[in-house]
């Protein structure tokens, strides 16, 4: 084969075949490349995307990185679907099958160590956002009489906010706690900042948790029952998902509204 080779995943070998029609970064199918009780999948991508100096230049590009990101993403959920997958980085790259080879060989305890850790297990995503403006009714402000009223307005108003936050803040933490307990493992990650994500709302939570497959179900459930539980209060659940969070590898590329912050990088070898 001719071209570079893009590694979207490590996995253990399984019987069950991937979605025919799948395709993978730049459209190419992937295909699995087996290394004793390993196996890589990959596909070929052409040198002038993703040798080192294209590679950088596209980083720039946020239509390329989204188109990209999302191919990752598609054989990621397909390889959910069957099997356990280790995801790797977005862009990570090697000359040829044989580099791909010295990489699982490096690497081949620590993977068989954490797909044993993942085994049957998927990722569930979670954020609680608070919506002030859901809380507050509109109201006439009311007329100031003084410089005393006005300051009296405005240590009120500090006042309501600060109340709301701890509310948001005390929701978020015991949320946290009863997912916890539901979860084998989790990750709580920074906020995200709306003004990059778009989301509207201040987000208080934004945590992963490590389910069996088994007990997704019950997972779903407890939190679809806290959805509506404080007004002002949205509860957002994402998954399942492969255990980026869980993995040990930089996380790739769930959703575009994460690209911003999780970058892509390349391992040319």
């Amino acid at each position: 084969m001719t071209g570079l080779r893009y590694v979207y995943a490590v996995c253990r070998p399984f019987d069950a075949p991937l979605q025919s029609q799948i395709t993978g970064v730049g459209g190419a199918p992937p295909r699995l490349l087996r290394h004793h009780d390993l196996i890589a999948v990959v596909s070929e991508v052409p040198e002038r995307d993703f040798a080192e100096q294209p590679l950088r230049a596209h980083l720039e590009d946020l239509d390329w990185l989204t188109e990209t990101a999302h191919a990752h993403q598609n054989v990621i959920d397909a390889l959910t679907v069957v099997t356990t997958p280790l995801p790797l980085r977005l862009g990570t790259v090697f000359h040829d099958d044989s580099g791909v080879r010295v990489m699982l060989e490096a690497r081949e305890e620590g993977f068989l160590r954490t797909l044993d850790r993942l085994s049957g297990r998927v990722e569930w995503g979670v954020k609680v956002y608070a919506e002030p403006e859901a809380e507050e009714q509109p109201r006439e402000p009311a007329k100031v009489a003084s410089g005393r009223d006005y300051l009296r307005q405005r240590r009120r108003s500090r006042q309501v906010h600060e109340e709301m936050w701890e509310k948001a803040d005390r929701f978020a933490r015991r949320l946290h706690e009863t997912l916890s307990e539901c979860a084998e493992d989790t990750r709580l990650h920074a906020p995200q900042n709306s003004a990059l994500s778009g989301a509207p709302g201040r987000n208080v939570l934004n945590a992963a948790y490590l389910v069996p497959r088994r007990n997704s179900e019950e997972f779903v459930e407890l939190v679809d029952r806290t959805k509506n539980e404080e007004p002002g209060l949205r509860v957002e659940l994402t998954g399942p998902w492969a255990a980026y969070s869980f993995s040990g590898e930089e996380p790739g590329d769930r959703e575009s509204d994460d690209m911003s912050s999780d970058g892509m990088s390349g391992e040319n070898s």
